[in-house]
C-alpha cells in the first residue's frame, strides 16, 4: 500500500530527464486493468506541461487523445487500458529535445465490480463526524504542512482531534450497540485554514481528492479502517462532495480552465488577493461579482423554472469558502466519476454519500450514477436533496416515472419523514392532521418511489437540531426510533442519540457535532462503557441496542409488506407482515392514556391471541384492547 503516498518520488520512476519538461503529480496516482469501461483519464501536473507531446508504449494501452487546458501547468491525457495487464506503464512526456518517462502502474482489481455489494434496507447506516467521535493518537498540536489551525476542543468550530485511529478503536461498541455500517461525514484533506473561531473540520471542503486528511490518518490507515470494519460486519460508506470544493484546491491558485469552475469571474477581482475565502470577501458589497446560491433546489425539477433561478440553484456558490465545481466541463467530471471508482477499487467502501445532490449538474450526475451502476451493478449511493416534499425526493431516485432525466441513483434522503417527525413530536396526535398524523401522512406517498426500501429515513443529522434539542424527551425520541427502526425504509442514526447526545443549532453547527463523551484523553464521562454512562444513558442504549439487534437479518422489516392504519384517538399503527409472521408497531401520539381496541386491527392479528414485546420480552394479551400510558411505544411480533 505504499503507492499511497502521493510523493512523487514514489509515484513516479524517473528514466530519462534533460532539463525542462517536469512532472509533479499524476490524478489518479494508479489505475486498475479490467473495469468494464476502458477509458482513463490522467490529470498531469508540472510547470509549462501543456505543450508537451506524450507516448504511451504499453501492450493493450493506446493513446487516444491529449486536451491541452487554459493554464501552462496541466496536461489531461485520455487512454484506452482496455486490453492491457497490470504492470508499470511508461508514458513519456516530450517537449522539443527535452523528455521524462515515468512509470504508471496499473494494477489488478481486488474483485469483478458485481462481487461488491452495497448497503440496503437490511442495514442501520450510523452516522458520525471522524473529527468529533475519538481519538485515537491524541495529536493536540498543528501538524507541519497544513495551513494554519488549532486543536481546541473548547471551540465548537474549530478542530477537536478526532482520527481514524479513534473510530477503529471503537468497531466493539458499534457491535454492541446493533448498527451495521458506518457513514463517516468527509475523511478527504481539508487544508483550509482556520478564520476566526471556525474551521473547516467538518470535511465539505476537499483539497486533494485522493489523499485523506494527515489529522485523522493516511490512507493505508483508511483502509485498514475499512478491512478491520468488514472484520466486525461492518460497512463502510464514503461521504463525496461533487458540487465544490476547498478554496485552497490547487484549482484555485492555478485554474486548470476558464470553465473549470461556474461563475469564476469574482476570483479575478484583485481586492481578493491575500484575502481569506471564509470572510466572504465583500461579496455582499454590491459590486463584487461573487455569485452564491439560492438553496432553493425546486427549480432543478420545476417544470415552469426560468433559467435564472436554475443558474442560480446550479452554478451559484455553496459559501464563498466552496468554489463551486463545473460538472457541464466533460474533463471535471471526468475526474470526478474516476476519483469515486479509485476509492471503490482502493479501499473497498461498501456505499457513498453525495452531499449537496440537486446543487451539482443534472445530467452529469446522471452520468456519474450511470457509470457506477453499470461498473458495480450491486453497489449502492444515496444522494443528499433537501425538500420536504415526498414527489420532489421520488423524482430522483432510479428509473423514477416522474422525472424525464433517470438519476441512476438507487437511494434517497427521506427529509419528508424527518421533517414531519420533528413537527410531530411536539404535538398531539388528534384526529386529522397534527401529531402522528403527519407520519402517515408522508408514507401515503410512497407511491411515488420506485422502490420505498431504497429511501433512507432519519430524525437528525449533523445539519440539523439533534431531535431531543436541548432536552431529554425520551418517550418522543422512543416514538420515532420506534417508526424509523420498523417501517419500510433505510435507517440512519447520528452518533450519540443512543446516549442522549442533545444540542441545537441556535448559535454554530458545532453544538450538533459534539465530542462523544469519552472518545478523546482526559474525558471524564465515557459512553463507550456500562459503567461510564449514567442510569438514564443505559437506559437509552440498552432499549436501542435491544431493538437494532432485533432488526438485523429480520425479513419481516427487510422484506415484508408495510400495512398502516390511520391514526385513531391519537393511536397510530403500523403493521410488517412477511410470511406467518406479524410486526406491529404502536404508538400512543397523546399526552394521555390511550385504549388500542384490538377488534380495529383484526385484519393483522387474525385468530392470534397473544404477542412478545421485542425490547423487554414480556408476553403482551391482544386478545382484549391494550391500555397505553402516555407516549407509550410498543413494538409487537407474533
Amino acid at each position: 500500500m505504499k503507492q499511497f503516498i502521493f510523493s512523487i518520488s514514489l509515484l513516479l520512476s524517473a528514466m530519462t530527464m534533460n532539463g525542462a519538461v517536469k512532472v509533479s503529480k499524476v490524478e489518479p496516482a494508479n489505475w486498475f486493468v479490467g473495469m468494464k469501461n476502458p477509458s482513463l483519464q490522467l490529470m498531469v501536473y508540472g510547470k509549462d506541461i501543456k505543450n508537451a507531446d506524450v507516448k504511451v508504449d504499453y501492450n493493450g494501452v493506446k493513446l487516444d487523445s491529449v486536451v491541452r487546458l487554459d493554464s501552462p501547468n496541466y496536461l489531461l491525457v485520455y487512454l484506452n487500458v482496455g486490453g492491457a495487464k497490470a504492470g508499470e506503464m511508461p508514458l513519456k512526456f516530450i517537449t522539443g529535445k527535452s523528455s521524462v518517462t515515468i512509470k504508471y502502474q496499473l494494477k489488478n482489481r481486488a474483485m469483478e465490480g458485481d462481487k461488491r455489494y452495497g448497503f440496503s434496507n437490511s442495514d442501520v447506516l450510523y452516522m458520525l463526524m471522524p473529527d468529533r467521535f475519538a481519538s485515537g493518537k491524541n495529536i493536540n498540536k498543528p501538524l507541519k504542512g497544513m495551513n494554519k489551525y488549532v486543536v481546541d476542543r473548547a471551540m465548537p468550530s474549530l478542530h477537536h482531534g478526532g482520527d481514524i485511529a479513534g473510530i477503529r478503536q471503537h468497531l466493539d461498541y458499534f457491535n454492541q450497540l446493533g448498527v451495521t455500517a458506518l457513514w463517516f461525514t468527509p475523511v478527504l484533506e481539508n487544508n483550509s485554514p482556520d478564520n476566526n473561531g471556525f474551521s473547516t473540520y467538518h470535511g465539505y471542503a476537499t483539497t486533494d481528492y485522493y489523499r485523506v486528511d494527515p489529522r485523522f490518518g493516511t490512507n493505508d490507515e483508511y483502509k485498514t479502517l475499512i478491512d478491520d470494519a468488514h472484520k466486525h460486519g461492518l460497512k463502510v460508506v464514503m461521504d463525496m462532495i461533487f458540487n465544490h470544493c476547498g478554496f485552497e484546491h490547487p484549482w484555485i491558485a492555478d485554474v486548470p480552465s476558464a470553465d473549470w469552475f461556474n461563475t469564476p469571474d469574482w476570483l479575478k477581482e484583485k481586492k481578493l488577493d491575500g484575502r481569506n475565502p471564509m470572510t466572504g470577501f465583500g461579496a455582499k458589497d454590491g459590486k463584487s461579482k461573487y455569485f452564491q446560491t439560492s438553496y432553493k433546489l425546486t427549480p432543478v425539477l420545476d417544470p415552469y423554472a426560468s433559467k435564472y433561478d436554475l443558474h442560480e440553484t446550479v452554478d451559484g456558490w455553496f459559501v464563498p469558502s466552496m468554489p463551486d465545481l463545473n460538472q457541464h466541463n466533460p474533463h471535471v467530471i471526468k475526474y470526478l466519476i474516476q476519483n469515486s471508482e479509485w476509492w471503490i477499487e482502493t479501499v473497498g467502501i461498501d456505499g457513498i454519500r453525495m452531499d449537496t445532490y440537486p446543487y451539482a449538474d443534472r445530467k452529469a450526475m446522471s452520468l456519474w450514477m450511470k457509470t457506477i451502476d453499470n461498473e458495480y451493478p450491486n453497489f449502492n449511493s444515496v444522494g443528499e436533496t433537501w425538500v420536504t416534499e415526498p414527489a420532489y425526493t421520488a423524482a430522483w431516485q432510479k428509473d423514477s416515472k416522474l422525472s424525464d432525466v433517470n438519476s441512476y441513483l438507487k437511494t434517497v434522503m427521506d427529509f419528508s419523514f424527518y421533517d414531519k417527525m420533528n413537527k410531530a413530536k411536539n404535538e398531539e396526535t388528534d384526529d386529522w392532521w397534527n401529531g402522528l398524523n403527519r407520519i402517515y401522512n408522508s408514507f401515503c406517498y410512497d407511491y411515488l418511489y420506485e422502490n420505498p426500501s431504497n429511501v433512507m429515513a432519519f430524525i437528525e443529522n449533523h445539519d440539523t437540531d439533534r431531535f431531543l434539542g436541548n432536552g431529554k424527551d425520551t418517550l418522543a425520541l422512543k416514538q420515532a426510533l420506534s417508526i424509523l427502526l420498523t417501517v419500510n425504509r433505510t435507517p440512519q442514526l447520528y452518533y450519540g442519540t443512543e446516549v442522549l447526545m442533545n444540542g441545537t443549532k441556535e448559535n454554530t453547527d458545532g453544538n450538533v457535532r459534539k465530542d462523544f463523551p469519552g472518545g478523546f484523553a482526559g474525558d471524564s464521562h465515557n459512553a463507550f462503557i456500562a459503567e461510564g454512562r449514567s442510569e438514564d444513558e443505559n437506559a437509552m442504549f440498552n432499549w436501542v441496542s435491544k431493538l437494532l439487534h432485533w432488526r438485523q437479518n429480520n425479513d419481516v422489516i427487510t422484506k415484508g409488506k408495510q400495512i398502516q392504519f390511520v391514526p385513531f384517538k391519537g393511536v397510530y399503527v403500523i403493521a410488517r407482515q412477511y410470511g406467518d409472521k406479524t410486526v406491529l408497531t404502536i404508538l400512543n401520539g397523546t399526552k394521555n392514556e390511550a385504549l388500542l381496541p384490538v377488534s380495529r386491527y383484526a385484519e393483522v392479528i387474525g385468530s392470534n391471541s397473544s404477542a412478545k414485546d421485542v425490547v423487554t420480552g414480556n408476553s403482551v394479551d391482544i386478545s382484549k384492547d391494550i391500555k397505553l400510558q402516555p407516549r407509550q411505544s410498543m413494538i409487537i411480533e407474533f
